[in-house]
């Protein structure tokens, strides 16, 4: 009798070992290929059975999570959806996630190991902690007054701190609210299908996502090059550029929109946005010393990211010398993204050295113990300190005495540099209207802010479309604000 139960009790520990092992393989060698599986839900029901972590503008948060009492229980909301989309993307449960929500999404849905107390634990229970908090950099009134400024047009606005790169603003218009698109019921698609069907494309950030042809503004990277190169050591001297200028190798003759370009000094051509001095001098700096300038201000980075990736801002490396010339007034195939030229004016207002922007200040933990800080930022020397200076001064002229006075600031002193990029076959499409600038307030050592904005679509007729008269009042309330929110500061 006692062999017959000691069999019985060794066969049923053999059982036992059996379901341990089964139990093992099934939670923990085929558990990816069930996570994988489209029919399981418990990973999205375990996603979504917390109240997400926030977004925080100046403290306050952008976004929230509301209780449905569903199986998929916890659905994002949007304070301000359309003032914020560009930089806090969507967070849907039939869409995924965008933009901040996508690249924060491990501290926002609580996945991060480093919020939990015990990651071991956690992955053998497969739980996953309270979501954590992303701190932006964003100034909420420079924010809003780009916001404002884009108003019924399409464009893109970006400003940046100058000596830390830290992201003040980051507007993208038209724009679109995010909360529609969080649910998985049948609103949520139908406004999937009506944005993805909108042809203005207000899902579309371009303020970092979208790249332009810069146009003039891209006279500020021409002018760092001839400086640095030595082709102009005088600002006054003549820069024997004939008006009009015929492109190298070719019958094309390039012409100005001002009068007073023929054989005009830097000061004068920079002033007056004269394209046949700067086309001139950009063949003269040649394709190396043009390249490695526009590669030092950020151009041709494709891994610069804020943290969700940046579109490529580009100066073509293969070109002859007539496309070198159209190349660096920032036609032929130049482009940059706002960000990007905000980085430009960045560069010069910070005494030739450009600082990696970035858009999230810190993460938290949720009872709000600090997570991870930005942390030191890369830094590149795009120009000799001394060429910063006088582009500095060469930008104030534009403002005080040129095409960019609208963008002037009561006891403030404004540097800015107008554009109007041509585009689209045979330049068919509505120049679109650039202004890059930054600004510096009466009380502060160094420029606080450096502004980008692009207006696609200006109001006014063809040929009276300008930075100065479209984007340059836009750059002048960004400005404004947060040389008015520095003054409100403690400790200011």
């Amino acid at each position: 009798m006692t062999r017959h139960i000691r069999h019985a009790g060794f066969f049923c520990a053999l059982l036992l070992v059996a379901l341990l092992v089964n139990a093992a393989r099934v939670q923990v060698v085929q558990a990816p290929e069930y996570d994988r599986n489209p029919a399981n839900r418990r990973p999205d029901i375990t996603r979504y059975e917390r109240p997400r972590g926030d977004i925080l503008v100046g403290g306050r948060p952008v976004t929230g999570s509301k209780d449905t009492r569903e199986h998929l229980r916890y659905e994002r909301t949007y304070a301000d959806g359309p003032l914020y989309a560009p930089v806090t993307g969507f967070a849907s449960q039939l869409y995924g996630t965008t933009l901040l929500e996508n690249a924060e999404d491990g501290v926002l849905s609580g996945s991060d190991p480093m919020l939990a107390p015990f990651p071991l634990w956690n992955d053998f229970t497969r739980a996953r902690s309270s979501g954590g908090h992303v701190v932006t950099t964003l100034d909420p009134a420079a924010q809003r007054a780009a916001f404002k400024g884009l108003a019924g047009l399409k464009g893109a606005v970006a400003a940046v701190e100058p000596a830390t790169g830290r992201i003040l603003a980051l507007v993208s218009a038209p724009s679109y609210d995010p909360q529609p698109l969080s649910g998985n019921g049948t609103a949520a698609a139908r406004a999937w299908a009506r944005l993805t069907a909108d042809e203005d494309r207000p899902m579309l950030n371009r303020a970092a996502r979208q790249t332009y042809p810069p146009g003039s503004t891209f006279k500020v990277v021409t002018a760092a090059a001839a400086l640095d190169a030595g082709v102009v050591t005088d600002l006054d001297a003549p820069t024997d550029s004939p008006d009009p200028y015929t492109l190298p190798g070719t019958r094309t003759r390039l012409k100005n929109a001002a009068r007073g370009c023929a054989d005009a000094s830097l000061r004068k051509a920079f002033t007056l946005s004269c394209n046949t001095v700067f086309a001139k001098l950009g063949v003269e700096v040649g394709l190396r010393d043009m390249t490695a300038t526009a590669h030092a201000f950020g151009f041709n980075n494709a891994d610069l990211a804020i943290p969700f990736p940046v579109a490529r801002s580009t100066f073509d490396t293969t070109l002859d010398r007539a496309q070198l010339a159209l190349s660096s007034i920032g036609q032929y195939n130049t482009r940059a993204t706002p960000l990007q030229m905000a980085m430009v004016a960045a560069a010069v207002a910070n005494g030739g050295q450009v600082r990696e922007p970035y858009l999230v200040e810190r993460t938290t933990r949720p009872g709000g113990s600090v997570l991870a800080t930005a942390g030191s930022r890369g830094v590149r020397q795009a120009m000799y300190p001394s060429t910063a200076v006088r582009l500095r001064a060469l930008m104030r002229e534009v403002v005080e005495e040129g095409t960019g006075r609208r963008a002037a600031i009561r006891g403030a002193k404004v540097g800015g540099k107008t554009g109007t990029a041509q585009h689209g076959l045979g330049n068919s499409g509505m120049p679109y209207a650039w202004f890059v600038s930054w600004a510096q307030g009466a009380r502060d050592l160094t420029p606080s802010v450096a502004v980008a904005v692009v207006v696609e679509d200006a109001e006014e007729e063809r040929r009276d479309i300008s930075g100065g008269g479209d984007a340059a009042p836009i750059a002048r309330a960004v400005m404004e604000a947060v040389l008015k929110s520095r003054d409100r500061a403690p400790g200011s």
